[in-house]
């Protein structure tokens, strides 16, 4: 099992961070790594959706349903796709006029014989998403 943990501080509200990340619609035009996004199903308190991202030259889905606890948290677990496992989510603590902590932590496995590359190619998104993230809320401040 891969564990991903990552924060940032940002100078935006948790409630700018957390709809930032809850649209999830607008991944394909925002970020590179997705070429597609589809809501399956949006409840007050949840929402499912399939997410197609880019690993190197391969493209991988998975569907995942996200528990939302507004604005502090969007928790996620697998539905369908290429993992063994994978579970973990977002939370966004306020810290008064400087803005909020913003932390992924993720753990997933992939299945199948794809999934050294996979594993590797998925390490490295994850890697990278607080920073997209927190690059995109100040983009769409300026």
């Amino acid at each position: 099992m891969i564990r991903i943990r990552r924060s940032a501080i940002v100078r935006h509200s948790c409630t700018h961070m957390f709809n930032l990340v809850n649209e999830v619609e607008a991944y394909p035009r925002r970020f590179n790594w997705c070429s597609g996004a589809h809501v399956l199903a949006r409840e007050p308190d949840a929402l499912t959706a399939r997410l197609d991202l880019r690993l190197g030259a391969m493209t991988q889905s998975f569907t995942t349903r996200n528990t939302l606890e507004v604005p502090q948290r969007i928790t996620m677990q697998l539905v369908e796709g290429p993992f063994r496992a994978l579970h973990g989510g977002w939370t966004f603590t306020p810290l008064g006029d400087a803005g909020c902590k913003i932390a992924l932590a993720l753990d997933f496995d992939y299945s199948g014989l794809m999934s050294p590359v996979l594993r590797a190619g998925f390490q490295k998104l994850a890697d990278r998403m607080v920073d997209e993230f927190c690059r995109e809320a100040d983009r769409e401040h300026v």
